[in-house]
């Protein structure tokens, strides 16, 4: 139970603090992160940083509503904005036994704020002109 909190805490210093670092501590090697709008899983930690680390670039007014927790992980409700978009979404976070993020998803709503993450998302990592 201490390592899923101490891995969930490191999470938050990093949504806090945006220090790559944290990210990094924050992520087994192995992690897999699912994407609101990508196909495929990105796999391992060294893929999966740029999208955290662009997430919270282009998520502005992010906070957290609402956790559900348990030993092995948690899905955490958010709210933010997307330049003049409002969102709403899901991290849905798995633990592994070290207290490190395994496996990562987001869901994300309404369709038109999907869309501007996407966008967003899409210019910071160079993948949309």
């Amino acid at each position: 139970m201490q390592q899923a909190v101490d891995g969930l805490a490191l999470w938050h210093q990093f949504v806090r603090e945006r220090d790559p670092l944290v990210l990094e501590a924050a992520l087994a090697e192995d992690a897999v992160f699912h994407s609101p709008v990508v196909y495929k899983p990105v796999n391992g930690r060294a893929a999966v940083m740029p999208y955290l680390l662009g997430a919270v670039r282009v998520l502005e007014d992010f906070s957290y509503a609402r956790a559900f927790s348990r030993d092995d992980g948690a899905v955490l409700e958010f709210n933010a904005r997307v330049g003049d978009r409002s969102v709403q979404g899901v991290d849905i976070i798995q633990l592994n036994a070290e207290g490190r993020i395994s496996d990562f998803a987001v869901m994300v709503r309404p369709a038109s704020g999907l869309e501007a993450l996407r966008l967003a998302m899409g210019r910071l990592l160079g993948v949309i002109q």
